[in-house]
C-alpha cells in the first residue's frame, strides 16, 4: 500500500485494473472493525480494486491462504510481498478524484471532478 500510495502522489485520478501475486502477510480491516488485522501468509491475492490519486486512496484486498480458505477487507499499510505484485493501474487524466468528508458517517468520501483549468 505504501508504494501505491508513493505512486499516486504525482496523480489526480487513477484505479486498480488487475492485480495478481503473492504476499507474506497481509494488513487488512475488517467490515466494520475499529483496528486492523495482520493476517499471515503466505497468501495469493486474488483481487485489488481500489482508487487512487494524490488526494488518498481507497483499496480492497482479497487473499487465500494455503488452504484456500479466501478472507479480505480495506488493504492498510504494512502488507508485504512475498514473490511477485503485478500491478496494472488505469490512469484518467481528465478526471481528479478527491476525497471529501461526508457528514453523515464521518468518513472522506470519494468526489470525481473536472482538473481546474
Amino acid at each position: 500500500m505504501e508504494q501505491l500510495q508513493r505512486w499516486a502522489g504525482d496523480h489526480e485520478a487513477a484505479s486498480v485494473l488487475s492485480v495478481v501475486g503473492s504476499l507474506n502477510h497481509a494488513t487488512l480491516r475488517f467490515a466494520n472493525q475499529p483496528e486492523a488485522t495482520r493476517v499471515e501468509g503466505p497468501l495469493e491475492i486474488l483481487s485489488l480494486s481500489g482508487t487512487l490519486s494524490k488526494h488518498g486512496a481507497h483499496l480492497h484486498l482479497s487473499v487465500a491462504d494455503g488452504d484456500g480458505k479466501m478472507t479480505g477487507g480495506h488493504l492498510k499499510p504494512s502488507s508485504s510481498v512475498f514473490t511477485t505484485a503485478e500491478i496494472v493501474l488505469g490512469v484518467y487524466p481528465d478526471l481528479v478524484f478527491a476525497r471529501e468528508l461526508d457528514e453523515t458517517y464521518g468518513y472522506k468520501e470519494l468526489v470525481v471532478r473536472k482538473p481546474q483549468p
